[in-house]
């Protein structure tokens, strides 16, 4: 291992984890300084909700696609959204195992099973962006940081599928390619629309408590789907996709 390896797996690494625990933290701590809002209503709907109960629907949310309209009817989208964060979490994961625990890859079956899953998340950040520009309406709701986030994700998860084997019998560029681009990351993450994982528990918790206190979520399925007679999104469910947001 030359010395610009160790230097990008260890010391680059450590700093820019640091840093981001740093922001973090301190944002965290600008989030709890928000005093508690209150219900000036009476609490409303049926006795079967209430606040907490609503609250912890919206967090398990994310679990549960027929929940939601969109990823009820087009379970395609849910099955790129778990591909594409398993892929973020095994990539995560890979930068601390090859400069702390690099014996865990000579089993070759964990070697290609990191691969398999950094390679699923590669395969969906390409449909994703290709998406982002043919699609007409998500072109236009897209920003800069929703592209270039994207694109260096992909590129993220390519170089951690060549980082994965750990070996440097043919040079060692791509594995300080990686840490480069992990260090990266480290220090991009919170300034950019990435750390929405940040504000996940603290924006499920309050939107489903408020909800909840309205007597509206648990979302009430009629018939298996939250539809009307006729077999059209109803207002209510059209209401709960919204409120829940996109996967």
């Amino acid at each position: 291992m030359t010395s610009l390896l160790h230097l990008a797996e260890h010391r680059v690494q450590v700093v820019a984890l640091a840093f981001m625990a740093v922001v973090y933290l301190l944002r965290v701590v600008w989030l709890f300084r928000f005093p508690r809002a209150r219900d000036r209503q009476p609490p409303t709907g049926r006795p079967r909700t209430n606040a907490a109960k609503g609250a912890w629907y919206s967090m398990a949310a994310i679990g549960m696609p027929w929940s939601m309209e969109t990823t009820r009817t087009r379970p395609g989208l849910y099955a790129q959204f778990v591909a594409f964060h398993l892929a973020v979490a095994a990539n995560i994961v890979l930068s601390f195992v090859i400069p702390y625990a690099p014996g865990l890859l000579q089993s070759l079956a964990l070697t290609r099973l990191l691969q398999v899953v950094i390679g699923a998340g590669f395969v969906v950040g390409v449909i994703r962006m290709v998406r982002r520009v043919r699609d007409p309406v998500v072109r236009r709701i897209s920003t800069p940081d929703d592209i270039f986030s994207l694109g260096l994700l992909t590129v993220w998860f390519l170089a951690g599928v060549a980082a994965a084997p750990n070996s440097v019998a043919g040079g060692e560029l791509h594995l300080v390619v990686y840490f480069l681009l992990t260090a990266f990351f480290l220090i991009y993450v919170p300034f950019s629309k990435i750390s929405h994982y940040l504000y996940y528990p603290f924006t499920r918790y309050w939107l489903g408590r408020t909800l909840g206190y309205r007597g509206v979520f648990p979302i009430e399925h009629v018939g298996g789907s939250t539809t009307d007679r006729l077999g059209t999104p109803s207002p209510r469910a059209i209401a709960a996709d919204l409120a829940q947001g996109p996967s």
